[in-house]
């Protein structure tokens, strides 16, 4: 036998193996789904999920986001997040890939898009969104598209992905003179803003600071300006919306501005 043939055997017998543990779908030995810290494949990482707001998904709205009225921003396919994901309202308006992993799954394992809306807080559904969990507190429509209502809580696989919008971003602008908060709402790509800027026909750009989820506030004086934005998600993108408000806006007007 030639030098050094019996580690190659033995190599190649090993290589042989794992392709067939691979095949066989044992994530635990390769560090799949359910590896160590929750596991990640794919893209695909470990969590669950339970529902709440009722059939019609109206006891959703004026979550933690600031969104108001979410239906109306984002439909029913929305998500409340434990807190390790909510992260502070800095995840607000992202979106996730959500699927059913385990008993109580539909069908065919469909998927579905949701949106970031709410904080599901610490003590909820019998401790589910407390921390360290990652927890998906989903509208029950958007529960009901994935697994069976009766079952109330499911394993779930999720994984981000970039939000799909049309009609660009809206911009509503609430407060009163020295006190303006902007509500950002309708973000594409990454969809959970970081930072907003505004600048104002007579003055220049002003970092905003973050108020409370996507509501964002300066306090100057720019009433009687037309007002442009500068918007950044979490990727690092940017997009500038010039004059997006026109010198005679009112305070609770919304308007639309660039696209990701």
């Amino acid at each position: 036998m030639a030098p050094g043939s019996s580690s190659r055997q033995q190599a190649t017998l090993l290589a042989s193996v794992l392709v067939l543990l691979k095949i066989a779908g044992l994530p635990g030995l390769l560090g799949g789904y359910y590896g160590s810290g929750g596991g990640n494949a794919g893209g695909w990482s470990q969590a669950h999920a339970t529902y709440y707001g009722g059939s019609d998904a109206s006891g959703t709205n004026d979550g933690a986001c600031g969104y108001g009225n979410q239906i109306s921003a984002y439909g029913t396919l929305t998500t409340a997040l434990s807190a390790p994901l909510f992260n502070g309202g800095d995840t607000c308006g992202a979106c996730f890939e959500l699927k059913c992993a385990s008993d109580g799954c539909l069908a065919g394992q469909p998927s579905i898009v949701v949106t970031a809306t709410n904080l599901c807080p610490q003590g909820s559904n019998g401790g589910w969104c407390d921390s360290p969990k990652q927890h998906f507190d989903l509208a029950q429509p958007a529960f009901g598209q994935i697994a069976q209502i009766q079952y109330g809580h499911v394993p779930l696989l999720f994984r981000r992905v970039s939000c799909d919008r049309s009609g660009g971003m809206h911009f509503q602008i609430n407060g009163h003179q020295f006190f303006n908060l902007v509500l950002v709402t309708n973000v594409g790509g990454a969809g959970d803003v970081q930072s907003v800027e505004v600048k104002g026909s007579s003055s220049g750009w002003r970092k905003m600071e973050r108020n409370w989820g996507q509501n964002w506030q300066d306090g100057g004086n720019l009433c009687g300006q037309s007002l442009s934005f500068r918007v950044t998600t979490s990727d690092g993108r940017s997009i500038t919306s010039y004059d997006v408000a026109p010198a005679d806006w009112q305070f609770s007007q919304t308007f639309a501005g660039g696209q990701f």
